[in-house]
């Protein structure tokens, strides 16, 4: 036990509130860019807009009095805070505003014409009629029925629990804590409306048989039953759907010719009319207008000659600048130096932080067009396994910045629309040739069967077989089956159509 001095020397990442705002600024999606600037522009009385596609200053242009270089705004390329670096700071904080913004308004070049014509009209989304959803559709019949006060508020309760599907969804719901409540009856719904518990089914009938026949219906079996009977169909049919629903799924024709004693013609007949009646009652309704729903790519790939070019789109992401004349007025008064002097070191940080991580989306992309080349030429087929380890070394950035950077981003390249997050592939092993892109054995899967015969289709095995006659890409059966649904498809047993 002795007590001794010790010289050590060590280096330090100190996250300043400057660093920690570039990082949550690269992470953002455009959408949540474009809010955040709005933030900032009704916080910052030093910040100003400009239009979105017009730059009032080169970017280009060198900084000079006392207007900081810009600096790359991600964790790795931030000097870390030491002596020297206070000093700075110090500096900074005593930099003569009057003549940086003397300078500013030396370098701002003249403002463009105000453009007129259709630029000045509304999106055309505003334009668009909204479709109606089922709930409003329903709730509509409701009104226009002949129900009494508690019955149409009982009506209200049943289509305001409709599940997207348009099935009626009475399952308790999970709590903060992880306990879920207890599941609903239509006698709780009665009860809560005040209705007498024997008549919510009769009530809740005549909600089944609003348009469209078999919304509200509490599974599938009572969905084509209320369709069943609302078209008229034969009680042989009503029977299949009541009794042997689970061997009609399973196209076991036979099971159900030995059990309702029937012929095998009849049974096909009568399977064939019941796959006329649909499953899903809000398959033509909408909770969210599709055609409002677009996704606006951060970055463009353009060929050109020989070449891909990889150019950003700031549309409809304001560029901003300081507002000069509001600081001087500022500047003027000897008490608001220090809130002015804040203000100009926060738009600083900000414009530059936005600088930066529009330029590094554009050398990420840049990285993946060159690794990928053979995709923009070729297609999905061509796509190339990769990791974001192989951008990261490439580009000289942590792999945390670069999964940053490609989370929520999309790109426009001749192949169409993607988000950056989609050339991130796992590897699939050959057989001869190199290893391939777990998405093109998706894409591979999903051409197989589409190609196969409906009457015959492929099983989860015989697709392992081709892809390894044919692409040579060798693969368990149980990845298929996990690919397969992935992409939405159905086992081969009820891929099958036999009529």
């Amino acid at each position: 036990m002795e007590l001794k001095q010790q010289l050590r020397l060590t280096q330090q990442l100190v996250m300043t509130p400057q660093l920690q705002q570039a990082i949550r600024l690269l992470q953002l999606s455009r959408l949540e860019l474009q809010d955040e600037i709005r933030k900032e522009l009704d916080d910052n009385p030093i910040l100003a807009e400009e239009e979105s596609d017009a730059r009032a200053r080169s970017s280009d242009a060198p900084d000079n009095g006392g207007e900081l270089a810009a600096k790359p705004a991600f964790e790795e390329d931030f000097p870390r805070t030491t002596e020297d670096g206070r000093q700075t700071e110090k500096a900074t904080r005593e930099v003569d505003w009057e003549k940086f913004l003397e300078n500013r308004t030396l370098q701002q070049a003249p403002s463009p014409v105000a453009r007129s014509g259709f630029d000045e009209l509304p999106p055309i989304e505003q334009n668009l009629t909204k479709p109606g959803s089922l709930k409003d559709h329903m709730m509509w019949q409701l009104q226009l029925g002949d129900f009494t006060d508690v019955e149409r508020r009982f009506g209200e309760l049943v289509i305001g629990n409709l599940d997207e599907n348009g099935y009626l969804d009475l399952a308790g719901v999970e709590r903060p804590d992880g306990t879920r409540t207890p599941d609903l009856t239509i006698e709780d719904l009665a009860e809560e409306a005040g209705l007498h518990p024997d008549d919510a089914p009769l009530v809740l009938e005549m909600i089944q048989n609003f348009d469209p026949l078999g919304a509200a219906a509490r599974d599938l079996r009572e969905c084509l039953l209320i369709q069943a009977r609302g078209y008229g169909y034969d009680q042989l049919e009503i029977d299949i759907i009541d009794k042997h629903l689970h061997l009609l799924e399973k196209h076991n024709y036979q099971a159900i010719v030995r059990e309702m004693k029937v012929e095998l013609e009849e049974v096909y007949e009568a399977a064939k009319e019941i796959q006329k009646l649909e499953s899903r009652p809000a398959r033509n309704f909408s909770e969210v207008d599709d055609r409002t729903i677009g996704i606006t790519p951060d970055v463009y790939v353009i060929k050109d000659n020989e070449q891909f070019v990889v150019l950003d789109n700031d549309r409809g992401i304001q560029r901003l600048h300081i507002n000069e004349n509001l600081t001087q007025r500022l500047l003027r008064d000897p008490s608001a130096k220090e809130f002015v002097g804040e203000k100009l070191r926060n738009a600083q940080w900000l414009i530059r932080a936005i600088e930066q991580r529009r330029k590094t989306i554009i050398r990420v992309t840049e990285c993946i067009v060159e690794k990928q080349r053979e995709f923009f030429e070729r297609g999905v087929a061509y796509l190339k396994p990769m990791i974001l380890r192989d951008i990261a070394e490439s580009v000289g950035m942590h792999e945390s910045t670069i999964s940053r950077v490609t989370t929520n981003k999309y790109v426009h390249t001749p192949q169409g629309l993607f988000e950056l997050k989609y050339f991130f592939n796992s590897s699939i092993r050959r057989v001869a040739n190199e290893d391939i892109a777990s998405e093109s054995v998706k894409q591979a899967i999903k051409k197989l069967i589409d190609e196969e015969d409906k009457k015959n289709p492929l099983s989860d095995q015989a697709i392992v077989e081709l892809l390894k006659q044919r692409e040579g890409i060798q693969i368990a059966r149980r990845t298929v089956a996990k690919y397969r649904e992935m992409l939405g498809i159905l086992a081969s047993s009820k891929r099958k159509k036999l009529f």
